[in-house]
């Protein structure tokens, strides 16, 4: 048993700290989706411009979250991840408080920095809790907060929202922020992380042709379910009448069902191969999108579409994370860390594109402009495995970006 072993045997507990940090993080995220109305007509702007929040929110985390690992290689984890929750909660509250879209877009930015510290960082530490064996169990126990984020947080924040006011599961979302940094600081004492990699490590992933284009279907595939999760309260306007409550049922039907796609995806993955895996999902994911865009009238309709299209987006990431490491396992870590700021690229994109889709033919293209983009990120995934390797196999340099 190593010394780290020996350090931490509340686990359990631990990990559920860092899961819940990773919850509020995505329910912060996530809950605008729901509230976007209502957040507009209070700050006497368009949804148009609120959505913008969601790319600014987006892009500060992809630039962010990799400055800070370069940067802050040797800062202690715990107090990386408390700065982060303060931070957190600061944003949260100046969005709650905001008057005008200018400071809710300076919270949002603010919150956004509080993610780009925390949750890596998170994910770093409950790596680093228990034994290696259980290390895919720790890494999921973190995770789940933000599937938990999508299946429960968001949609319990609409409802909230729409009884109280959208100011409310924010000001929470705030002070759950401000408590949760105590037990981050206090319950993680780990060892130095030592260096992370110089830059040339961490580009060096893009060298390969087969990486560059995967992590473009990311971006796409990430976009094409925000284009129509952001803007799912003008989608579903027609069969839902405005209704925040049948919103949040459409929403909590959309993330249950992730719950349910995510557990899957990993076994048929493993089964299937990850070409045949993420193609399927991507497949049933852009059937769904189709079908919304048919169905906009129809709430039951919409709630069997969204949850089949629930189970196939929360489904894609897996295989597509599967083959991003297969093809270079000994810089998965840079790899990963490449993935994780496509998806923030993706979301960073999603608000423009349905913006441009609602210009052009009103909501009823917005889910059409999710399927094609879908049909795109198939496309550089199919293109990836048409190339060979350009480039030498590269130094390990796993241990150093964990």
């Amino acid at each position: 048993m190593t010394t780290i072993e020996q350090s931490y045997r509340g686990t359990l507990g631990r990990l559920i700290v860092l899961a819940g940090a990773t919850f509020l993080v995505g329910t912060n995220a996530f809950v605008i989706a729901g509230l976007l109305p209502r957040i507009a007509g209070a700050l006497h702007a368009g949804q148009s411009a609120v959505s913008y929040t969601v790319t600014a929110y987006a892009l500060v985390v992809a630039l962010a979250a990799p400055a800070i690992a370069v940067l802050l290689p040797r800062a202690p984890q715990r107090v990386l991840m408390a700065s982060g929750a303060l931070l957190f909660a600061a944003g949260a509250a100046i969005t709650a408080l905001a008057t005008g879209i200018e400071w809710f877009t300076v919270g949002r930015i603010v919150a956004a920095l509080g993610g780009a510290a925390l949750v890596p960082t998170a994910t770093a530490v409950g790596a680093q809790l228990g034994p290696s064996e259980r290390r895919g169990r720790a890494l999921a126990i973190v995770g789940a907060g933000f599937t938990l984020a999508t299946a429960l947080g968001a949609p319990l924040g609409t409802v909230l929202g729409s009884a109280v006011g959208w100011r409310v599961p924010l000001g929470i979302l705030a002070v759950a922020g401000l408590v949760w940094a105590l037990p981050l600081l206090t319950a993680f004492r780990l060892p130095s992380r030592g260096g992370s990699g110089t830059l040339r490590d961490r580009f060096a992933p893009l060298a390969d042709t087969r990486v560059v284009l995967t992590l473009g279907a990311v971006v796409l595939t990430v976009a094409a379910f925000n284009i129509v999760y952001i803007f799912s309260a003008a989608v579903s306007a027609p069969a839902t009448g405005g209704s925040g409550t049948q919103l949040a049922t459409l929403l909590l039907v959309y993330g249950a069902a992730g719950v349910v796609g995510n557990a899957i995806a990993g076994g048929l993955t493993d089964r299937l191969g990850s070409r045949a895996a993420a193609i399927a999902a991507l497949a049933v994911q852009f059937v769904c999108l189709i079908a919304i865009a048919l169905l906009e009238g129809s709430y039951i309709g919409l709630l069997i579409a969204f949850a089949v299209w629930g189970a196939a987006a929360f489904a894609i990431t897996i295989p597509i994370q599967h083959r991003l490491v297969a093809l270079a396992p000994e810089s998965a870590g840079f790899t990963m860390s490449w993935f994780s700021t496509a998806m923030y690229l993706g979301i960073a994109i999603a608000p423009p594109l349905g913006n441009a889709a609602d210009a052009v033919g009103g909501a009823v293209l917005i889910p059409v402009a999710g399927a094609l983009a879908t049909v795109a990120a198939i496309a550089l995934f199919l293109a990836a495995y048409r190339r060979r390797a350009v480039r030498p196999a590269l130094p390990d340099v796993t241990r150093s970006a964990a």
